[in-house]
């Protein structure tokens, strides 16, 4: 008999508000399943006339760690599952109908930036810090939605080293339009949430499709190609050694 997962997420709707909160304890990295399931409810949440706007936001210590990486460290093979995944994912937020607000509180890391670049709003607790430690993980990818959020040079130091940013850096850099302490985190987007809500949903829907179009480049094929450096760097010994090192929590070896 097959035991029926837990969805990573809760949601519900209030007043035209979609509000869905990621909650998957310790740190809210999601298995392959789970992101594919977090596709599908951005999805269905775009679909639902009855939604004018999603607020994407999380429990816990922090927003989103990304990726499983033990899942991959024990079963390399889903890799091409975990990437799509994250498309999915990335491209629900960012294709949804309506406008998606995502607020952030503590760790922003992989998939979690994918789905805070991705998003129409950001906005982030005193507490949060934007990352993309993916070099250090043996994988690729992050890079086409950071680049939505900070200025080339920014995503490349970011990209290379490693170093992360914390949230007034980011609201200085203009990644996102608030910064409130962790308590008032929700209240600040719900409030920007039910402002729109309460405006034409068919001229919010027409703005939102309006503003994708002019958009520089298109985020999903970039994306795309740097999943397919992902898939080769899974394959060499240097991405194995990295997750070892992760899982074992000790310093890699090149």
């Amino acid at each position: 008999m097959s035991v029926q997962k837990k969805a990573p997420f809760s949601l519900s709707l209030d007043n035209g508000v979609a509000e869905l909160v990621i909650d998957h304890p310790p740190v809210n990295a999601l298995d392959s399943d789970g992101w594919h399931a977090l596709a599908a409810a951005i999805d269905a949440l775009g679909g639902n006339h009855d939604v004018r706007v999603v607020v994407i936001r999380a429990d816990g210590r922090g927003f989103c760690a990304g990726v499983d990486i033990k899942e991959l460290a024990a079963h390399p093979e889903r890799i091409a599952k975990v990437n799509a995944g994250n498309y999915a994912t990335f491209r629900a937020v960012h294709r949804s109908p309506v406008p998606v607000i995502v607020a952030v509180h503590g760790f922003v890391l992989g998939g979690g930036i994918g789905v805070a670049g991705a998003a129409d709003i950001v906005v982030a607790s005193e507490c949060a810090t934007f990352g993309v430690p993916e070099i250090d993980r043996g994988a690729m990818g992050g890079g086409a939605h950071l680049q939505r959020l900070f200025p080339v040079q920014v995503v490349r130091h970011m990209y290379f080293t490693g170093d992360f940013i914390d949230a007034q850096e980011a609201w200085r850099l203009g990644a996102i339009r608030q910064v409130v302490p962790r308590e008032q985190l929700r209240d600040c987007a719900m409030a920007i949430a039910r402002r729109i809500a309460e405006k034409s949903p068919n001229m919010v829907r027409l703005a939102k499709e309006a503003l994708n179009g002019v958009e520089d480049g298109d985020l999903e094929k970039k994306y795309r190609w740097e999943q397919g450096f992902t898939l080769e760097a899974y394959l060499a010994a240097d991405s194995g050694e990295t997750r070892a090192a992760f899982v074992e929590k000790r310093r890699a070896q090149f």
